[in-house]
């Protein structure tokens, strides 16, 4: 797939939505709540599609209609259960091409090949095009099974250097061979009794070890007594180990017959791996088709265990969401989740999001990021309905870490991911921006968010979510019709704060940041001095303008205008009299007593 089909996520981004790696490490992420899967292909082949969603239509509309007639036929439970049997068929053909598959590869795939015939069955009615195109690719492999299933024994063991692998009946000359090394133990049994008898020696035995192949043994006591064809072989501490004419004739064409027989057998699976690396292609096909269907069975799953809803694609500049939801999230809230609604498109490009911290915006902004990503690798989505319009990237830049590896603050890397979003962003991206500017002064962070906000606004075009509590920002939209604000809503009962998490048209009244505080166990004490502290730079702050519901200072309201000022710029001092000089400088005094 070239580079051109996917929609593009930067590694920021993916790390910011928690895609397949939570923030926090080992919690939930979007793959883990996604993945029912039963095959560990199918699981990486989910990562795959998260990581690298698609932007054309005609794929995501076809693996929707899948979604739909798997839930609608109730083919997604069985399809499961016969896909279980397929196992990891992808990696054991990465092994067969380099002609390295082990016996239990083989074994594995031949449960594999014989799970063909059961997924076709169950998808020989569909209708869907993807799910008919997956069925093709899925036709059982009759004559690699029955080679499988005559030539690998049913438990075979793990390597084949040490035989034990190919089926007896497979091969005539292995079965013969075969019949030489394993008639040696009743040969073995006949011989010693045989010897015993002769020579009446009771501490007679005949045995075999792979250093010194086949011997009879004798006890310390015993050995002098040995008859004269016994040749020795080897002395122990308290036997003799003789060898006998007859013995060695049998070891001989015993051990030549059990190497050979393992040669023979290394031969014939060494044919084995080429014959099926000849059908290589028709293997990785099939290894691909039950993937996807994996895949799908999975999706299927979750949007019926989670109600989830098909999403309309449009190639619109449009994001319309209904009663939205976070995927993540709400499987670990055990009061249920708040659903919010979502429009973005050419006439309402920019929102801008304002609200308590703990009140929800983050969460807001990443559930809308990945409803449309979700909507992009031909999945149902959390939300009552959806359109989702044709992006080009997804861009966050979220939370707030330094990279002490590089060097760089946290103001530097939120900087670097503002670069990398204003450099790359088009109108066809979704932005998600979220409290730019506070690793800085007051100041500079308002300065530099009001200068992002409005070259998003009149320049990128990006649809964009601008989570902020510089509530100037709130501002924009009197100036720029495509930006509206919106804000996550929050009660107050004393000193208490309560949290709606739900979406509201026009800013917030405030930050609540002192009520968050005491949430998290700052010391009233500290609390008490905070508020103070609150009200003496709100009653010695600028004004805002009439009406407004924000007691910071508006930076980017015009200046007022200073009569002194406009006196003083109109005077020319060369047309001055000494006397009109005088008089001018205790008017100006004047006016400085009297503030003004």
């Amino acid at each position: 797939m070239a580079s051109g089909d996917a929609l593009l996520i930067d590694a920021a981004s993916r790390r910011n939505l928690e895609l397949t790696e939570s923030l926090a490490g080992g919690g939930q992420t979007l793959f883990s709540t996604l993945n029912t899967t039963v095959t560990a292909m199918g699981a990486r082949l989910l990562k795959r599609w998260i990581h690298r969603p698609l932007r054309a239509r005609e794929p995501l509309n076809a693996r929707l209609d899948a979604l739909q007639e798997l839930l609608t036929q109730s083919l997604r439970q069985p399809l499961s259960d016969a896909l279980k049997q397929a196992g990891d068929i992808e990696r054991i053909l990465a092994r067969v091409a380099l002609l390295s598959a082990r016996p239990r590869d083989l074994a594995r795939l031949r449960e594999a090949l014989g799970a063909l015939p059961g997924v076709t069955a169950l998808l020989a009615e569909v209708q869907a095009p993807r799910l008919t195109q997956l069925r093709a690719n899925c036709q059982p492999l009759p004559e690699l099974l029955a080679l499988l299933e005559a030539a690998i024994v049913d438990s075979p063991p793990s390597l084949a250097r040490d035989g034990g692998v190919i089926r007896p009946g497979y091969d005539a000359e292995l079965d013969e061979l075969r019949g030489i090394s394993e008639n040696a133990a009743d040969y073995l049994v006949r011989l010693e009794a045989q010897e015993k008898a002769s020579t009446h020696l009771s501490t007679l035995k005949v045995g075999y070890n792979k250093v010194h192949g086949y011997f009879i043994e004798l006890s310390k006591a015993q050995a002098s007594a040995a008859p004269a064809h016994y040749m020795r072989r080897q002395t122990l501490k308290n036997a003799e180990r003789f060898i006998t004419p007859e013995l060695k004739a049998f070891e001989d064409k015993a051990l030549s017959s059990r190497s050979r027989a393992l040669a023979r057998e290394r031969r014939l699976y060494e044919e084995l791996l080429t014959r099926l690396s000849a059908e290589l292609q028709a293997l990785q096909a099939r290894s691909e088709a039950l993937s996807e269907l994996d895949v799908l069975a999975s999706l299927a799953e979750r949007a019926q265990s989670l109600n989830l809803t098909r999403p309309q694609l449009s190639d619109q500049d449009i994001i319309s969401i209904k009663e939205g939801r976070h995927l993540v999230v709400e499987q670990a809230l055990a009061d249920g989740f708040v659903a919010n609604d979502l429009r973005l498109d050419r006439e309402r490009q920019l929102v801008i999001i304002t609200g308590p911290n703990m009140g929800g915006k983050s969460t807001y902004m990443r559930q809308n990021a990945i409803i449309c990503l979700l909507a992009h690798i031909g999945s149902f989505v959390p939300a009552a309905a959806a359109t989702i319009g044709a992006l080009d990237r997804i861009f966050t830049r979220i939370g707030a870490a330094d990279d002490l590896a590089s060097g760089r603050s946290t103001f530097m890397v939120e900087m670097t991911e503002t670069a990398l979003i204003l450099n790359n962003a088009s109108p066809r991206s979704l932005v998600l921006l979220d409290e730019i500017g506070r690793g800085t002064s007051t100041f500079d962070g308002l300065a530099l968010a009001w200068a992002v906000a409005r070259q998003i606004a009149e320049r990128t075009g990006a649809l964009t979510l601008f989570a902020t509590h510089y509530f100037e920002l709130t501002s924009l939209p009197e100036r720029q019709p495509k930006a509206a604000n919106v804000h996550l809503a929050a009660k107050e009962f004393g000193e208490r704060i309560i949290f709606m998490y739900a979406v509201q048209e026009g800013p917030a009244s405030q930050s609540y940041g002192l009520q968050v505080a005491r949430l998290a166990g700052v010391p009233d004490e500290v609390i008490n001095q905070a508020a103070e502290k609150l009200r003496h730079l709100e009653e010695n702050a600028i004004r805002p303008s009439p009406g407004a519901p924000r007691p910071q200072p508006d930076l980017f309201l015009p200046k007022p205008k200073d009569p002194l000022r406009e006196r003083l710029a109109a005077l020319s001092p060369d047309d001055l009299t000494p006397v009109e000089a005088h008089r001018l400088l205790y008017e100006l005094k004047q006016a400085a007593e009297d503030g003004g």
